[in-house]
């Protein structure tokens, strides 16, 4: 009995699955693609820097330390509004100065870190707290938006509406009216990161160059944040009338 229940159950499924590809096949309808773009200004910026130690005038007796370095980052950072769980070790590197004729072997310490900063205007600020000849390098990681999921939100409904549009366009040129939709697909895929702009590279510099930066305003970072263009794209299936 059990056995014959399950059969009849089977070819129930089978049959309502049958009648609905039967009515889908013969249902009139209009398949259309909508699209929605936006530029955004990233108001979120993930920076890489990378802290070295050095020696005072080449006296290996005055080495600047990596503790001592990484304090004056992470205050500045404190100081200008990051928070303490956006700061993070990312990489810690050793390097040989190779100084034969001083038989200098000492390794140093070189640490490279990931900080989120969401103020872009204190940046120059800070970094002019951190010791230059211990900067090795300074570069922008990655980009984001406070209201990334809003942003995106509102160009889905963007790229659906325009769908529909599409689809109205399509069926008023039959003579038909758009109906309920059957189906939406999502194609979009934000990147946020696709288009980076290039700020001009901040690197460690000799007392020549620091003694320049500092005639020119200390150790500014000249960042040009651009706008990124957004994109989505939904494929959508509407009922003719």
């Amino acid at each position: 009995m059990k056995k014959l229940l399950s059969i009849l159950a089977l070819i129930a499924l089978v049959v309502t699955a049958q009648a609905q590809n039967v009515s889908m096949e013969n249902s009139r309808r209009v398949a259309t693609r909508g699209y929605a773009e936006k530029e955004v200004t990233p108001d979120i910026i993930y920076l890489s820097i990378s802290l070295k130690e050095y020696y005072q005038d080449g006296n290996t007796k005055k080495k600047v330390t990596i503790e001592t370095l990484e304090k004056q980052l992470y205050d500045a950072a404190m100081k200008y509004g990051v928070k303490k769980e956006n700061f993070t070790i990312q990489n810690i590197y050793s390097y040989n100065t190779a100084d034969r004729k001083k038989k200098n072997n000492e390794l140093l310490q070189s640490r490279q870190y990931r900080i989120k900063v969401t103020d872009l205007k204190s940046l120059n600020a800070m970094m002019d707290e951190v010791d230059s000849q211990g900067l090795q390098n300074t570069n922008i990681a990655g980009y984001d938006h406070s209201q990334k999921k809003a942003i995106e939100k509102e160009l889905k409904t963007a790229a659906v509406k325009d769908a529909r549009v599409n689809a109205e366009i399509l069926a008023a040129a039959d003579g038909e009216t758009v109906g309920k939709s059957l189906m939406i697909n999502d194609n979009s895929s934000f990147s946020w990161n696709d288009v980076m702009p290039q700020p001009r590279a901040y690197m460690a510099m000799s007392k020549t160059a620091n003694a320049e930066s500092d005639a020119v305003g200390g150790n500014g970072l000249d960042i040009d944040v651009r706008p990124i263009k957004l994109t989505c794209n939904i494929d959508a299936v509407f009922e003719l009338k």
